[in-house]
């Protein structure tokens, strides 16, 4: 583990490169296409912050943007059309790809890198902000 790595006590973070890692384990992820999901990125960090816990996207193919979870809080919702859900259940097993957080990771990167070993991206709030991105239905306050 480097030392970014250690200090923040994050192991599913690969040293180098990029590696799948096994969804619902130490997360579940979101995945949304192309600039939609980079617009779903900022309107995350806007509503937090600045900090909207991991997220990965990827530079080429579907352009997908990988929204990380805590383990487990993807299934049981209904998540609106042209999203993706990353999760492991009864015969259900996903992987996601996590890049270095240094180094050659092309087509990956981080859009919004981990800050901590236990921050991810709030399932709930995410799941409005997908709402209201994709079908329009007004602000995501209003739906909290």
């Amino acid at each position: 583990m480097n030392a970014f790595n250690r200090e923040l006590g994050i192991d599913w973070i690969p040293l180098a490169g990029i590696q799948l890692r096994k969804a619902g384990v130490q997360f579940d992820a979101v995945r949304m296409d192309g600039d939609e999901g980079r617009r779903l990125a900022d309107l995350m960090a806007a509503l937090v912050g600045g900090e909207p816990g991991p997220i990965v996207q990827e530079a080429n193919g579907r352009r997908g943007v990988y929204f990380l979870v805590p383990a487990g809080s993807t299934a049981g919702r209904a998540w609106p059309q042209g999203v993706t859900r990353f999760n492991s259940g009864s015969g259900c097993v996903s992987f996601v790809p996590v890049p270095s957080l240094y180094g050659r990771t092309w087509p990956l990167s981080w859009r919004y890198p981990p800050t901590r070993a236990d921050r991810f991206v709030h399932p709930l709030l995410l799941l409005n902000a997908a709402r209201t991105l994709t079908e329009g239905t007004g602000t995501v306050g209003a739906q909290l």
